[in-house]
């Protein structure tokens, strides 16, 4: 009950419309069948808790945060409503899934749009919030399984900056707070340092860092380079929207159930506009986050337009890294660092749309 479909040539992808859950995604190229997003071990059997919200049972894929973490301000589980209760189905094509959200959040109404690329190897997503009192933080949160090693990359980055404490306190690589603008060199907290673009970071940790986008990024992206799979997955975001992205790493660094341990090379994506993991109270004041320049909570009223992608492909061959992703006319080009191209077809006007 609640499961919806939509399936090309290029790609399938389910949604669980009982708490707006994306899951299942798989692209396909050639022979090849990828599947980017990460599904917890506990999902579908075992036990599980019953004081844990439903975006935890049920952990996987991707969803919408609305707010975006732990909610101080109005009565919500964590991640809010958009990520654990039920959406009403409003469109079904072969290829395109609409929903809306049953609950109002602070006042409004969110919508959900996905669609399925008939000749590419994408999911475009767009979340309409109409209406509403006061401000509100947001955050996509999709999560990628890296079996073994991997490489991340992203669009330039002004600064990158971890919480005033640590999500695990003793199980944390990386130093709280701390902030850097140089990934490659990352404060950790034995008093060394961690190159942010090697996966893992870390054995046995649990960790949060956010990126803030630099000003003169026309588009943010991030990709991973998934050596065992042996292939790249990406994530496209307006950062004039979500000018932040946050890396949650989770490395078997939670013991209690139901983690128990097994929730093992889990990298969680979150492109939003939020101040990290202080909070929505804290986004509406001044954070360190704000502070570097960025809004850390979406004004509501008129119509919001939150826009975002994801995309894999295999990794062509002799590619090591990722250094840039351009759109140009209708092409959504990936650029290795020796200059080698791989172009995939793109919606030219997706992320210029004005509704």
């Amino acid at each position: 009950m609640g499961w919806v479909r939509a399936e090309t040539e290029m790609g399938s992808v389910a949604i669980n419309a009982e708490i707006g859950n994306l899951r299942e995604l798989c692209f396909v190229s050639g022979e090849r069948r990828i599947e980017p997003l990460h599904t917890a071990h506990w999902v579908g059997g075992g036990e599980i808790p019953d004081d844990i919200a439903s975006v935890e049972q049920d952990l996987a894929g991707d969803f919408f945060c609305a707010p975006f973490g732990q909610s101080d301000l109005v009565d919500a589980p964590p991640h809010g409503w958009s990520a654990n209760s039920h959406w009403t189905i409003t469109r079904l094509e072969p290829d395109e899934v609409a929903l809306s959200l049953d609950t109002s959040v602070m006042g409004a109404s969110i919508h959900k749009a996905l669609r399925l690329s008939r000749n590419a190897p994408l999911l475009y997503q767009t979340h309409t919030i109409d209406g509403g009192q006061g401000s509100l933080t947001v955050a996509h949160h999709p999560m990628v399984h890296v079996t073994g090693r991997g490489r991340l990359f992203a669009s330039p980055k002004r600064a990158a900056l971890s919480p005033d404490t640590p999500l695990e306190p003793g199980r944390n690589a990386l130093a709280c707070p701390a902030r850097t603008t140089d990934m490659r060199t990352f404060p950790a907290s034995d008093g060394r340092s961690i190159d942010l673009s090697h996966l893992p970071i870390a054995r046995s940790c649990e960790d949060f860092v956010t990126l803030v986008e630099d000003k003169a990024s026309l588009l943010g992206w991030t990709a991973v380079l998934r050596e065992e799979e042996d292939d790249i997955v990406f994530f496209l975001k307006d950062p004039r929207v979500l000018p932040v992205t946050m890396l949650w790493h989770s490395n078997g660094g939670r013991d209690y159930a139901p983690w128990n341990g097994r929730h093992i090379g889990v990298l969680g994506i979150e492109d939003g506009c939020t101040a990290g993991a202080a909070g929505h109270k804290a986004a509406l004041t001044s954070n360190a986050i704000s502070r570097e320049g960025v809004a850390t909570a979406l004004p509501l009223g008129a119509p919001i337009y939150i826009r975002h992608v994801i995309g894999a492909v295999p990794r062509p061959e002799g590619w090591t890294d990722v250094a840039d992703i351009r759109l140009s006319d209708a092409a959504l080009i990936l650029i290795a660092s020796d200059g080698a191209e791989l172009q995939l077809p793109f919606d030219p006007g997706f992320f210029a749309e004005a509704s």
